[in-house]
C-alpha cells in the first residue's frame, strides 16, 4: 500500500491547534518536528544521558501525517486547508504551507531482524532465535534470544560489559536481582552460567511476556527466572517482593542517572560482601556515577570496565 505523505510548515505555538484540528478531521498519527530544547525536568524523567545537538529555536515547526491513496485526497486536503483557515484568526499558523512525498508500507515489525546476528561474548554464542548456530562456534556457551520490538539484542557494548562481570562473579549458589530486565539476557546468561535463581524487575510489562519466551527458547524452566512489573526505587510492593538482603549478585543495565538512584536502594536487597554491577553509563557521566558509589558507605567500588564509550561500574556491599 502506497500512502502520501503532506508536511506543514507552521509555528511552534500553532502546533497544538493544529494536532487537534487534524484529530477532528479523522487524520490518525501525526508527526512533530521542532528545535524546543527539552526541559530539565523532561530530561530526568527520560533518563537521557545524550542530548540532541539541535539548531537554533526560531518558533518553525513542521507537521506530518499521511493519507491513504485509495482515500479521496483531494477531498480531505481541501477540508485540512479550510479548518487551518478557521485556525488563523486564533493563532499564528506561519508559512501555512505543505509538501507532498510519497511512501510504502514496509513490515517495520521485522526489518531490524536484519540487523541482529549471531555473536559472541567471550566463550558465550548469543543468537537470535530465529539464525542457527554458526559452525565455528558450536563449541560455545549458547543463549538464544528475541527481543522483540520493545528490547535491545544484546548486541550493545554495555550489556556485553554486564557479561563478562557475571562471568566473574556467578557460582551455583548465585541468587541474582536483574534491574530492568528487558528481554532477560543478562539474567539467562545468569543462569546459563549456573545461577541458581533470577529475580527480574521491569518498567514494562512486555518485559514479563519477553522472559517468558526466551526462556523457553533457552530450555530454562520458568520457575528459575521471576519476573515483576514495578519500578524498585519507589514502589514498596515491589521493594518486598524482591526481599531484603537475598541476593548474591544485582545487575542493571539502564543509563546513568537511574543507576545514581539504584545504588541507594539496592543494597538493602543484596548480601553482605554481595555484588552489584552496573552498565549503561556513557563514558561522559562516569565520575558522576563513580562519585555516587563513593559517597555511599555501604558500597566499595571493586571495578571499573570500559568499551567504547560506555563504562561499567562493580562495586561490593560492605
Amino acid at each position: 500500500m502506497k500512502w502520501k505523505k503532506f508536511t506543514l510548515t507552521t509555528t511552534t505555538e500553532a502546533v497544538d491547534l493544529i494536532s487537534y484540528t487534524l484529530d477532528e478531521l479523522g487524520i490518525e498519527g501525526i508527526e512533530i518536528e521542532d528545535n524546543i530544547p527539552l526541559t530539565e525536568k523532561e530530561t530526568k524523567g527520560m533518563f537521557i544521558d545524550i542530548l540532541p545537538e539541535l539548531p537554533p529555536d526560531e518558533g518553525v515547526a513542521k507537521v506530518s501525517f499521511y493519507l491513504d491513496e485509495d482515500d479521496d485526497i483531494p477531498a480531505m486536503m481541501a477540508k485540512v486547508k479550510e479548518a487551518l483557515e478557521e485556525l488563523k484568526p486564533f493563532t499564528d499558523l506561519g508559512a501555512c504551507t505543505f509538501a507532498e512525498s510519497e511512501t510504502e508500507d514496509k513490515d517495520w515489525i521485522n526489518n531490524w531482524k536484519q540487523y541482529f546476528k549471531p555473536f559472541t561474548v567471550d566463550h558465550i554464542l548469543i543468537k537470535p532465535t530465529w539464525e542457527t548456530v554458526p559452525e565455528e562456534h558450536k563449541d560455545k556457551l549458547l543463549i538464544q534470544i528475541d527481543p522483540g520490538t520493545a528490547f535491545g539484542t544484546g548486541m550493545h557494548e554495555t550489556t556485553q560489559l554486564c557479561i563478562r562481570q557475571l562471568e566473574k562473579y556467578v557460582t551455583p549458589d548465585s541468587e541474582v536481582l536483574d534491574v530492568g530486565t528487558g528481554s532477560g539476557i543478562l539474567g539467562i546468561t545468569a543462569l546459563k552460567l549456573g545461577a541458581k535463581h533470577v529475580f527480574g524487575t521491569d518498567l514494562d510489562e512486555n518485559a514479563i511476556t519477553a522472559v517468558g519466551e526466551n526462556l523457553e527458547a533457552n530450555g530454562i524452566a520458568p520457575e528459575q527466572f521471576k519476573v515483576v512489573q514495578g519500578n524498585i526505587i519507589d514502589d514498596k510492593a515491589v521493594q518486598d517482593e524482591v526481599k531484603y538482603e537475598y541476593y548474591d549478585i544485582a545487575v542493571a543495565n539502564i543509563l546513568a542517572d537511574v543507576i545514581i538512584m539504584l545504588q541507594k536502594e539496592i543494597p538493602v536487597h543484596i548480601k553482605k560482601n554481595g555484588i552489584f554491577i552496573t552498565s549503561g553509563i556513557i563514558d561522559m557521566k562516569e565520575e558522576a556515577v563513580k562519585a555516587a558509589f563513593e559517597a555511599n558507605d555501604a558500597f566499595e567500588i571493586v571495578e571499573i570496565t570500559h568499551q567504547g564509550e560506555w563504562v561499567s561500574v562493580t562495586a561490593r556491599k560492605k
